[in-house]
């Protein structure tokens, strides 16, 4: 439930963090990028998206009496798109460094730009390698993977896959940069042999995926058990996630798509830090 203590909370994290970066900005500007910044953290958490209705919402309200209009506003977001990423990835790691050796939950949630059936119309992604299988919905789609690593269902990790490749790939284009003696657990679309001995061989991490029925490395039948026990836990923690998202995402290029979509993974973030 939205109130204003919520936003509050949202803004000193996001207003403290650009302190403590050291970001300037124009001081002429009326509308400050930690203001437009919880604003679209606002309508991702709570308004599905809808950066419209978070924008005069906000004004409404009177937390933001000089809010831009939809335009303006729509620019100075893309302006910090980057700003957005440097703070997630400072956030994450403060994290990471807190906990030490822990347990991390690794797993992807599938985002369609279009229908499948409307595939000939889309022109921001651009090619049929966004294609790719979802498989809880026993469907095709039309988009990308976003595969999140997460520390106590709050995510530190994050990147975008295109839907036709396989989520193994994401343990060569994440960082995965977690304390030496942690474990990351992931389903078995994780199952990588090569990579799991030379993460525990270079940097003492266990990667534990759940073995294939035809796996040449089985797993003892209490962690066979351990492991689905864990794999409820990261559908509930991706559920929460994915229960913010609309049925389709609105954006007319590209970078705007992918800016969406990464809003919903950093606001979740920064929300769990202010709960």
């Amino acid at each position: 439930m939205l109130s204003e203590n919520k936003v509050i909370a949202l803004y000193c994290i996001v207003d403290d963090l650009l302190k403590a970066m050291r970001h300037n900005e124009d001081i002429r500007v009326k509308v400050k990028d930690s203001e437009v910044i919880t604003t679209a953290f606002v309508s991702v958490l709570y308004f599905h998206g809808h950066l419209d209705n978070a924008r005069m919402f906000m004004k409404m309200k009177g937390y933001i009496p000089n809010m831009l209009d939809k335009s303006r506003f729509c620019r100075r977001l893309h302006r910090v798109s980057e700003l957005l990423y440097t703070m997630f990835s400072q956030i994450g790691q403060k994290l990471k460094d807190m906990a030490g050796a822990a347990d991390y939950l690794l797993d992807s949630f599938p985002v369609p730009a279009c229908d499948n059936v409307r595939i000939f119309k889309e022109r921001r992604l651009g090619n049929e390698g966004f294609r790719g299988k979802w498989s809880a919905m026993s469907r095709w789609y039309y988009g990308v993977k976003v595969q999140v690593l997460t520390l106590e269902g709050i995510p530190v990790e994050f990147c975008f896959m295109p839907g036709s490749q396989s989520d193994v790939h994401a343990l060569t284009k994440l960082p995965l940069s977690v304390a030496p003696e942690s474990n990351i657990w992931a389903d078995g679309a994780y199952n990588d042999y090569k990579i799991e001995d030379m993460m525990l061989e270079q940097e003492g991490v266990w990667l534990l995926p759940k073995r294939k029925s035809n796996s040449k490395r089985k797993d003892e039948p209490w962690m066979d058990y351990l492991k689905q026990q864990v794999r409820k836990m990261i559908e509930t923690h991706f559920s929460c996630i994915k229960a913010k998202m609309p049925r389709s995402i609105h954006a007319v290029t590209a970078e705007g798509f992918y800016l969406k979509v990464a809003l919903f993974v950093i606001a979740y973030t920064f929300e769990k830090i202010a709960a």
